[in-house]
């Protein structure tokens, strides 16, 4: 049996993504249990940060390490917030000046549809894996997050920024032409960021170890449900898929301990 907080599968860029969980002072190897019964149970709470046993409140941590962090602040999840570049602080300026000035790509994704996102150079493609997409395009490189972040704001326009779970745990369709897409868009990105345009339109393809994809995922709630068995048929993003078509998003639950049992 294995014991611990939950934290975000590590992954392994390959023909399929290769699985692994850091769970207590074990190391989960996912591919390798597929189509073996899994139980997974409820046993508490473990901020990530401050390891309190507090109710987990948003991301794997305590409410109060949430509201304290840097690495949750708004800037997080609106690249265009970002203001390290005018050495202006938010919450901890050493930090926010080390991972916002480095630097960052604008991509293109096929996830549940075409979307366009922003992530760290050093996070491709982990980013595009942690989101299930089965095929990525790089936009444009750039040298900080606020200059990524503006671009996004702008191509939001004309694609979105969010993944519908269901209909990418669904899909398999991979016949999308990023190219072509990303070429539509460069037209529209700010003036001030063209400069850094760069003609590479190569696309990744990314597949992931599943044996059965769910025709009417159902997401589990462990901290509901309490305790869950199931055959493991899958991973695609950071959910484990079961025969029954139960699904369990780890990421979002991150901070939550559970007792997990491979069969």
């Amino acid at each position: 049996m294995f014991n611990g907080a939950l934290k975000k599968m590590i992954t392994e860029f390959d023909n399929p993504v290769n699985y692994f969980l850091d769970i207590g002072n074990d190391f989960i190897v996912f591919n390798s249990i597929i189509d073996n019964n899994i139980t997974i149970e409820f046993d508490g709470y473990s901020c990530l940060s401050c390891g309190s046993s507090q109710e987990i409140y948003r991301q794997g941590y305590c409410k109060k390490c949430f509201f304290d962090l840097p690495s949750t602040a708004d800037w997080v999840m609106r690249p265009e917030m970002s203001k390290a570049h005018l050495d202006i602080e938010e919450r901890d300026l050493d930090y926010e000046k080390k991972v916002q000035l480095q630097p960052h790509v604008l991509y293109l994704a096929y996830t549940s549809e075409i979307k366009v996102g922003v992530t760290r150079k050093s996070q491709v493609p982990t980013r595009w894996i942690d989101q299930g997409a089965t095929k990525a395009i790089q936009i444009i490189e750039l040298p900080n997050r606020y200059l990524a972040g503006i671009s996004e704001v702008k191509l939001k326009e004309f694609y979105k920024d969010k993944t519908n779970w269901r209909k990418m745990l669904k899909n398999s369709f991979n016949d999308i032409d990023l190219v072509n897409e990303k070429l539509k868009c460069l037209d529209q990105l700010p003036e001030e960021v063209k400069k850094h345009i760069k003609n590479d339109n190569q696309t990744l393809d990314i597949v992931y170890p599943l044996n059965k994809l769910p025709e009417n995922p159902k997401s589990l709630n462990i901290v509901k449900t309490q305790k869950f068995s199931g055959k493991l048929k899958g991973i695609k993003g950071q959910y484990l898929i079961f025969e029954n078509d139960t699904v369990f998003n780890i990421r979002s639950n991150e901070g939550i301990v559970v007792n997990i049992t491979v069969n």
